[in-house]
């Protein structure tokens, strides 16, 4: 399955409208409904307070200004006081309910992501840089956020305004509500016109971030190769490229994002214009009043002000719906490392069974071709051959990081699929070449996982790991379970890490280990131990060893040549080492 974000943003879907987008993100604002309604209700009275005074002040002008009848304008002077604070009042009601559902919406969303991340397989993460995932989840969740805790009620609001408005010049006089209101029909047609290119565009310029984003996190994880290779010049030259995009990208999103202010404004002057010479001509025919048009002025300005503000909130919204298309494509994936209906347990003696096994990666070539082999219980096994010929790969099978593109994979006499996630990684141990380790302790590393031992004390700790014959292990930290564990610095060695994963993954017991080049990076004399605690392991327990080192599988109960995506049976571990020089001399 393919997982790259990049070409499902580019495949041919079926077309995702703002509306129905609209309608799923408001889905994570479902806790919030009562806050939501609670504000929306107060914007409606703001609205309508706002709405009441233009009207309230041409009904004075006419009836007590011009005819100097101070008690009606006393009078309406209190109801309009009255009314301001009324509408001061609803607006720091509004204020307050909506002060945290931003935040909240964001907290919940960036929730929503990274669970999502978790189900998803390896080869999501093989096929997706990193740091474009760190700016989905970072950057574009705040553009919701945004949106949604400083713009969403302003939106709703001028919307209202302008509705409300629009009935009020219409319902006065007709002619000149349609002569006012035409130059906004334009800007709504300009306004779906352009907006499609504003997404776009918005949505290039995150992808820039995001790229950045990833070329700034390889390079500087990778800053030790960069330095021993006196190779900073690289390091410049790709970071200036990333840059180069975002720049170009972000001018292209500025000038985008800015285009509508101005033609708003011209739209607005000139329905003002319409207004004050089309009233003016039937305040001469005797069909208006100035109190009428000073209403209607203010109208039109209720009418155009809020567009004016809706020009900077589109585009926030447009930048919003944006993120929220490159935050959804994660959404709504779902991993094909579905757990199945079992079939039944086949009479099957062997502990992993692979039957006419094919596989290969998404949008690659084929790795394996029809393998099939068993490895019975309480055996060592082991994997050699040159590079890249599909010993890695076999290994992630038998761990299930990877469903085979054809054929089964049995555990026990049952479809490995079949399994859950827990179960599975029960019974299946995995120790890589390069472990990655938490920021903690070692204590609380080789625990990872191990509900078994969660609650116990280091005391009953330290017990279970001298049965294991993990104490000699644990006495090369001089703080013991204690000792500090930095994921990404240099607190302890590779060889190190090597040693915890291989405490954690031979704490849990399980019926199968796998061990992908984890004696690699460390000296003869640990290895050595190593290699003796793994004979101390328990009967049941299936070892399953992929080393280039030859002392390490010299002792193996079988070893398989993988080569060229086929495993071969090669007998003695004279007869591997001959196949293995036979492959060198003939590349």
């Amino acid at each position: 399955m393919n997982y790259n974000l990049n070409k499902i943003a580019e495949a041919p879907q079926q077309k995702n409208t703002t509306g129905r987008a609209l309608r799923k993100l408001l889905s994570f604002l479902g806790p919030e409904q009562r806050r939501l309604t609670g504000a929306f209700c107060t914007i409606m009275i703001t609205s309508a307070i706002n709405l009441t005074v233009p009207f309230i002040i041409g009904h004075t002008i006419d009836k007590y200004v011009q005819t100097k009848q101070f008690n009606g304008i006393l009078f309406y002077s209190g109801i309009l006081f009255i009314m301001v604070i009324v509408s001061l009042v609803t607006s720091y009601i509004q204020t307050r309910l909506m002060g945290g559902v931003g935040q909240r919406m964001l907290y919940s969303l960036r929730n929503a992501v990274f669970t999502k991340l978790q189900e998803l397989p390896i080869a999501f993460f093989n096929q997706n840089k990193t740091g474009d995932l760190i700016s989905r989840i970072n950057n574009d969740t705040d553009k919701l956020n945004q949106f949604f805790s400083q713009s969403l009620m302003q939106f709703i609001g001028g919307i209202a305004t302008m509705v409300g408005a629009g009935a009020f010049l219409l319902s006065i006089n007709v002619k000149l509500g349609l002569a006012t209101l035409t130059p906004g029909i334009l800007l709504l047609l300009f306004t779906r016109l352009i907006s499609p290119w504003v997404k776009r565009t918005n949505a290039a310029n995150m992808k820039s971030t995001g790229g950045m984003s990833s070329e700034i996190q390889e390079s500087l994880n990778n800053f030790k190769v960069i330095i021993a290779f006196n190779r900073r010049d690289y390091f410049r030259k790709r970071f200036a490229i990333a840059n180069t995009e975002q720049y170009k990208t972000a001018i292209s999103a500025g000038l985008v994002n800015n285009i509508f202010m101005p033609v708003f404004s011209l739209c607005a002057n000139l329905a003002q214009l319409a207004v004050l010479a089309y009233g003016i001509y039937l305040i001469t025919t005797g069909l208006f009043t100035v109190g009428l048009l000073i209403s209607y002025l203010s109208y039109a300005t209720y009418f155009y002000n809020p567009i004016r503000q809706l020009a900077a909130l589109w585009t926030n919204f447009q930048v919003a719906m944006a993120g929220w298309d490159r935050i959804s494509q994660i959404l709504n994936l779902e991993s094909n490392l579905k757990v199945i209906e079992t079939n039944g347990v086949q009479e099957d003696n062997a502990l992993i069974t692979f039957k006419n096994v094919n596989f290969r990666y998404p949008d690659g070539k084929d790795i394996l071709h029809n393998i099939n082999f068993k490895l019975e219980k309480g055996k060592t096994y082991a994997l050699v051959g040159p590079t890249g010929g599909g010993k890695t790969t076999t290994a992630s099978l038998i761990a299930r990081l990877y469903d085979a593109t054809e054929g089964q994979v049995l555990l026990r006499g049952r479809d490995i699929r079949s399994y859950s996630p827990e179960e599975r990684t029960q019974k299946i141990g995995f120790i890589l070449q390069e472990p990655f380790l938490f920021t903690g302790t070692i204590r609380e590393n080789i625990l990872y996982g191990n509900k078994a031992y969660a609650n116990y004390s280091s005391e009953q700790l330290l017990e279970v790991m001298g049965k294991a014959n993990l104490y000699t292990l644990l006495e090369r930290f001089d703080e013991g379970l204690e000792t500090k564990v930095v994921s990404s610095g240099d607190s302890v060695s590779l060889g190190q890490k090597q040693l915890i994963a291989f405490m954690r993954a031979v704490l849990r017991d399980p019926e199968l280990l796998v061990l992908d080049e984890a004696t690699a990076n460390i000296d003869t004399v640990t290895e050595q131990l190593l290699e003796d605690i793994l004979r101390r392991l328990p009967e049941h327990t299936t070892r399953v060893i992929i080393a280039h080192r030859l002392n390490t599988i010299e002792n193996a109960d079988e070893i398989f040549f993988v080569n060229a995506g086929e495993i071969t049976r090669a007998g003695s571990f004279n007869h591997a080492m001959n196949m293995l020089l036979q492959h060198e001399r003939s590349t």
